[in-house]
């Protein structure tokens, strides 16, 4: 097996924890890390036995693929700079800030001709992998994602933090980008909005209803599926879930007859697979740099979900000056 020599740009939290993936993996060979705080590179090269390295060209130049965690807003810079380097990269979640810094970044990965990929590593969860198979032209999705309050990514709005993901799943399984989209936003402990929802419908006429908040008392990652045939439930958090699928022509069959018809309908739970979202998603970019398989989301993936995000951002917005107008009418 070919293995790859990696490096992590950005070590806080989330970036850490690509450090410790990747020094775990057999394919990989953890090169080393920078940190815009040289002390925290420092901690973290020291955890996991690779060298902290003092620039990015530095690190740049001594791996064979990088993994991009530094906050959002320097994102573009730190592609940019991979991309001339003609490093590989998979950069986190949301991928840029705007939707013109996205097109920028996938353009300099094309035009480098370097793989570019996104960390939507929610496509790496073993109970979403175990109900893809299950799930065709979908007609209703809804999904909530629910998390306590935690003082980070706050220069951000809850769709751009959370909301995202089940954006990205929605996009993969319905497979064409909205054709309207209207959402209401509420800012509660930050300036940007804390908790949000977004009504999404397709042109073969889907409906995805998307929750999320950062507020929320109790933490819940769901996801449902109904096709004209099933249900399908995934719980993203406790990584498990159920399928309900009926038979249609013997339902029909059996309409005059309840009984019978409750035996047209049979109901399990789907056979999910051992597995860290996180490890399965980087041993998946590593094997697209050997030449097999098609990796983690693409920056054009990437890069939809994003535009679906400023899209469902700036219908918030008018709902916001909607409020404000009603507001100042009535007083």
């Amino acid at each position: 097996m070919q293995t790859i020599r990696a490096g992590v740009w950005g070590v806080g939290a989330w970036g850490e924890k690509h450090a410790r993936v990747y020094h775990a993996l057999p394919e990989a060979e953890l090169v080393g890390v920078y940190d815009h705080h040289p002390g925290r590179a420092e901690e973290v090269a020291a955890r996991y036995a690779c060298r902290a390295f003092e620039s990015p060209a530095a690190l740049l130049e001594a791996c064979e693929a990088v993994s991009i965690a530094v906050p959002t807003v320097a994102h573009r810079e730190a592609c940019e700079r991979a991309a001339a380097a003609r490093r590989p990269m998979l950069v986190e979640k949301p991928m840029a800030p705007t939707v013109a810094d996205a097109d920028a970044m996938v353009d300099a990965a094309r035009a480098a001709g370097v793989r570019f990929q996104v960390g939507q590593v929610e496509r790496f969860n073993p109970a979403l992998l175990a109900a893809r198979p299950h799930i065709q032209s979908p007609k209703f999705i809804e999904s909530h994602r629910l998390a306590k309050f935690q003082p980070r990514s706050l220069d951000i709005d809850v769709v751009f933090d959370l909301m995202i993901h089940d954006i990205d799943a929605v996009l993969d399984v319905v497979g064409s980008a909205p054709s309207s989209i209207s959402a209401v936003g509420v800012a509660v402990l930050s300036e940007n909005e804390d908790i949000a929802n977004a009504r999404l419908e397709f042109p073969d006429g889907c409906v995805a209803n998307l929750t999320a908040s950062r507020v929320s008392t109790e933490r819940l990652r769901r996801i449902r599926f109904f096709t004209a045939d099933r249900y399908v439930s995934v719980d993203l958090f406790e990584k498990n879930g159920e399928m309900i699928r009926a038979d249609v022509a013997l339902l029909k069959a059996a309409r005059v007859n309840p009984l019978a018809a409750l035996g047209a309908i049979a109901r399990g739970p789907l056979a999910v697979e051992e597995g860290e979202p996180l490890t399965l998603e980087l041993r998946a970019f590593l094997r697209s740099l050997r030449g097999d398989g098609a990796g983690a989301a693409s920056g054009e993936a990437g890069r939809a979900a994003l535009a679906v995000a400023e899209e469902v951002r700036s219908a918030m917005k008018r709902r916001a000056r909607q409020w404000a107008s009603l507001s100042s009418a009535g007083s």
